[in-house]
């Protein structure tokens, strides 16, 4: 979910990755209508446009990172989404280099793509670009990154309903007393609307005491938020509970928690999920108890889409904001959980449908 540095370090060392990639060179891949499934049934209310039925729609997916679980299903659920309509998929990585992100989205806009996803990046690096796109007349979508111009539609998570729902069972859990172990990194959207929740939180609950903060994204991160959190955790022995607003810090967080031998003292509260952390929530003696989120498959398809419906000249608002849930521990041991198509099954609200309907796909 963002743009990184090591905290405390220089921003952009060449550490990013929320979700973390290695900076490196951009890749592209298409997920071409040749292989997509049969053009979708239109619904009575609307015929598929000539230009989708054709499959003759291209779009450019201009991704800021692409490896972690969450990534790696969002990315899964854009492709099968653009399948389903017959869109052309353009998908390039600046794999964490914020410079090289800027340069694929320009790229894009000089290929003349029908429409462009942008997912996650920079603000600074990346609004130039959106900016030459707009100006240009092309349909824009912007996941989790401030596009700096109303013409671009802001697809977010409700990231701060995500860091309540988190927060609201952390308190409930220590009955809102305790000491706090808290992972963060600046400087990507997500977290920092998570982070002002956070901030409301702890004034209104002072009960809470935040004993240390620790954060770092790049190309390891769960590895380098499990070092951070074992010294942080052996300097602060009375941590009843860590806030881990992001799954690789709360899958670093459970790492620490468990080499140390301290599970039964201190619980984690996370956000995001995937099939991978699904299995970290439900091992033997995990730490991490809850975690709220979207669907991050379900994410991607909205975002495909909002694209369409822009290209297909339909009205979409200038902010779409995806509604997540409140996941936890003893729901996904109960339900016998292992994935996400399971998770979906068991908690409908994850799946929204409504939510950027195309008029004319098959429901």
């Amino acid at each position: 979910m963002i743009h990184a540095r090591l905290l405390g370090a220089s921003l952009l060392l060449g550490v990013l990755a929320l979700a973390g990639c290695s900076q490196g060179t951009s890749t592209t891949t298409t997920s071409a209508p040749s292989s997509a499934p049969a053009a979708p049934v239109a619904s009575p209310a609307a015929s598929v446009p000539a230009k989708f039925a054709a499959g003759g729609v291209r779009v450019a997916l201009v991704r800021q990172l692409s490896s972690g679980d969450y990534f790696e299903q969002w990315l899964a659920g854009a492709q099968a989404e653009a399948q389903a309509l017959r869109i052309t998929l353009e998908v390039s990585s600046g794999d964490g280099n914020n410079d090289k992100q800027a340069l694929n989205l320009e790229q894009a806009v000089q290929q003349k793509a029908d429409a462009i996803i942008v997912d996650h990046g920079f603000a600074d690096t990346v609004q130039p670009a959106i900016k030459k796109a707009a100006d240009a007349g092309v349909p824009l979508v912007a996941f989790d990154v401030d596009p700096g111009t109303p013409k671009a539609v802001a697809l977010t998570q409700d990231d701060h309903k995500i860091a309540e729902l988190a927060l609201g069972a952390l308190k409930a859990d220590t009955g809102g007393t305790g000491d706090v172990l808290y992972v963060y990194v600046s400087g990507f959207a997500p977290l920092d609307r998570r982070n002002e929740v956070w901030t409301r939180f702890k004034k209104d609950n002072p009960g809470i005491k935040e004993v240390a903060q620790i954060g770092v994204v790049n190309n390891s991160t769960a590895s380098a938020v499990a070092d951070q959190a074992k010294a942080a955790l052996q300097a602060n022995p009375g941590v009843k509970a860590i806030f881990a607003p992001y799954d690789e810090f709360a899958k670093g967080a459970a790492i620490a928690v468990k080499e140390l031998g301290l599970q039964d003292q201190i619980k984690i509260y996370g956000a995001d999920v995937s099939t991978a952390d699904i299995g970290v929530i439900t091992e033997p003696n995990s730490p991490w108890v809850a975690t709220a989120t979207t669907d991050p498959s379900n994410v991607g398809r909205i975002a495909v889409r909002a694209a369409a419906l822009l290209v297909a000249g339909e009205p979409v608002g200038p902010e779409l904001k995806i509604p997540p849930a409140l996941v936890t521990q003893k729901q996904l041991r109960d339900g016998g959980i292992a994935n996400i198509e399971q998770l979906t099954g068991a908690v409908p609200e994850l799946t929204t449908p409504d939510v950027a309907r195309v008029p004319w796909a098959a429901s």
